[in-house]
């Protein structure tokens, strides 16, 4: 009786019937959210524009904000140090854009002229060569299979010209959310910058004062572990695409300035961006000759060493300890739900539920400790 009795006070006691209650309101309350979720629509149109703008802001603001700690510190006030950091960024991106955008339009034009004769002449040589191999007699069969997916092509051109109009309208959103992201976004980040630290004030101060010394290391925790991967993963990509320009002028490949700025883009998202960045330069280096591709292997081979081994290690560090199974599970699953936006948010998404998670689990073996640690011995516990 006395286990049983302990049993249930590990599980909550009484609470446990307030905390079922609390999980079949919050059950009822999604069944009516299907029902009348049409009452709802003008909420996601004001979080679908906020999202962007606030998104950009909060990647920059864990960006900047130890830069203007520094100028705080060197006795600067914070107003005018952030105001000295926008503008000195915004001149020096104005400068660079300035510098390289002639550069980079003739080179996009460039490829963008040449790549369907890029895959054209891959085509001919995957034709050649299958027509050549123990692939052959499946040549024709596969031809006509592609031949008559083709064929289905002006079908599909009715269907989307038939929804012409909404696809224009989608175009318009689109434009006008971008524009609204560009306008607001500097004065989100401002503020941010400015108030940042009475923000995460007002926030705890909303928790009644039990919880606030958890909840304010929860805060803490998710600061340091987002934080430091966006600024590290940013980091790391610049210092990928640096390599790989470097890499592909020392190798002569055509594009390297266009190629890097793609590979740098894509590498923020971890493991998977760097394999979809080497398509364009590999279709481009088979076309060259195949010693072109050797050299580029060689190069992406090298460029991959050194994150791994030196640029990786050294800025991102351990702060995430995330396993890099456990983070392609995430990009795939995330990407799936949510689109471009999960595999972007996926890993600083991910972060924030492994910071609760961790929480929860400190509190569960604590609870362990008090009521079953004097008979099957306690957890370890890490303050």
């Amino acid at each position: 009786m006395e286990s049983s009795n302990r049993f249930l006070k590990f599980i909550g006691g009484k609470n446990l019937f307030y905390i079922l209650a609390f999980f079949i309101l919050i059950g009822i309350t999604i069944f009516i959210y299907t029902k009348i979720s049409f009452i709802f629509h003008p909420f996601k149109v004001i979080f679908s524009t906020l999202a962007p703008p606030m998104i950009l802001a909060f990647i920059a603001y864990y960006l900047l904000n130890p830069i203007v700690d520094i100028l705080e510190r060197l006795r600067i006030r914070r107003i005018w140090g952030i105001l000295l950091l926008i503008l000195g960024i915004s001149g020096a991106l104005t400068g660079i854009i300035l510098l390289t955008a002639p550069a980079i339009e003739a080179q996009v034009k460039e490829l963008v002229q040449n790549f369907p004769n890029y895959l054209s002449q891959l085509g001919n040589e995957m034709t050649t060569w299958i027509q050549n191999s123990f692939l052959a007699p499946y040549y024709d069969d596969g031809y006509q299979w592609l031949m008559d997916r083709l064929g289905e092509i002006p079908q599909l051109i009715g269907s989307y010209i038939s929804t012409g109009f909404q696809g224009i309208q989608n175009i318009a959103s689109t434009i006008t959310s971008t524009v609204v992201s560009i306008i607001t976004f500097p004065i989100i980040l401002f503020f941010l910058l400015k108030d940042g630290k009475k923000f995460q004030r007002f926030t705890i101060k909303l928790f009644p004062p039990k919880f606030r010394d958890d909840i304010n290391q929860i805060l803490a925790n998710m600061d340091t572990q987002v934080g430091s991967y966006i600024q590290g993963q940013i980091i790391v990509a610049t210092v990928i695409g640096i390599l790989l320009f470097i890499g592909y002028l020392i190798i002569g490949l055509d594009y390297a300035f266009t190629l890097a700025i793609v590979a740098a883009i894509t590498s923020v998202v971890p493991y998977l961006g760097p394999t979809i960045a080497i398509i364009p330069a590999a279709i481009i280096a088979i076309v060259d000759s195949p010693f072109m591709l050797l050299k580029l292997v060689i190069v992406w081979i090298a460029v991959q060493f050194l994150e791994g081994n030196f640029v990786s290690p050294n800025i991102m560090g351990r702060t995430m300890q995330i396993h890099p199974l456990t983070i392609i599970l995430v990009l795939l699953i995330a990407g799936n739900l949510f689109g471009v936006l999960g595999v972007i948010l996926g890993i600083p998404g991910y972060a924030i539920v492994k910071v609760l998670g961790a929480y929860l689990f400190y509190k569960f073996k604590k609870r362990y400790n008090k009521y079953f640690g004097e008979d099957r011995g306690n957890y370890e516990m890490e303050e």
